[in-house]
């Protein structure tokens, strides 16, 4: 059962993350209702993928990646989307207080119930523990009794090894379609991914049924500190 929040704040540094893994949450929130605001770090500039066949350029994939953001957003019920305009691989150098700053007045403004982000140390990417980590600095320093509940997705290989079983399963099944359609629209990004898990999919019924399953589960893990 999906628990009940007044309002989800998302804090992610490259657009998709806030659809990989993440989607099907988002998507039933915004249809139960809950508005989300999304911060999105950077633009991706410096992402590797360039759409299967080739579509983008190194000169025009910010541009591309921009509209993917917001055509996913549309797709997944986000009305409010922030970005922050940092570079892509390089928030670990950002300084984490101004960052922290930055995040707080979001925080301030919409006064979010729980805030989806990345398990800080957890993010494999350094982009991703470097604002959850921001992220977290910016809830501590807020009254406790006025702290959201941060749920991080944690993406190591060791994370359960090392946090323990996930302490928010959601069955996201009901929403598949708007999360496909969300994972489609990052096309720059997804496009080999998604044909790819396409002919596995053909490939058997099992494979087929290992597919759904993976993609109809999300989980997070709370951040205590």
């Amino acid at each position: 059962m999906l628990p009940k929040q007044r309002h989800v704040l998302a804090v992610f540094p490259h657009p998709d993350d806030e659809t990989f893994g993440k989607a099907g949450t988002v998507a039933m929130y915004t249809k139960a209702g809950t508005p989300v605001t999304l911060i999105c770090g950077t633009l991706g500039q410096m992402g590797r993928n360039m759409g299967k066949p080739f579509f983008a350029t190194r000169e025009k994939l910010p541009m591309i990646r921009k509209k993917e953001l917001e055509d996913a957003c549309e797709i997944l019920g986000i009305k409010d989307l922030r970005l922050l305009g940092l570079r892509d691989k390089t928030v670990e150098f950002e300084d984490p207080e101004v960052l922290a700053d930055r995040i707080g007045e979001v925080i301030a403004e919409v006064r979010p119930s729980m805030i989806l982000t990345y398990y800080p140390k957890h993010g494999v990417h350094p982009d991703h523990d470097a604002l959850s980590a921001a992220t977290v600095r910016a809830v501590a320093r807020l009254p406790e009794d006025e702290r959201p509940e941060i749920w991080g997705s944690a993406v190591t290989k060791n994370a359960r090894a090392v946090l323990g079983e996930p302490d928010i399963v959601i069955d996201v099944r009901e929403v598949m379609d708007i999360k496909l359609a969300a994972m489609r629209a990052h096309r720059s990004q997804s496009e080999a991914m998604m044909k790819n898990m396409e002919a596995e999919a053909a490939s058997s019924e099992a494979a087929k049924k290992a597919i759904e399953e993976r993609l109809g589960t999300e989980v997070y893990w709370i951040y205590r500190g």
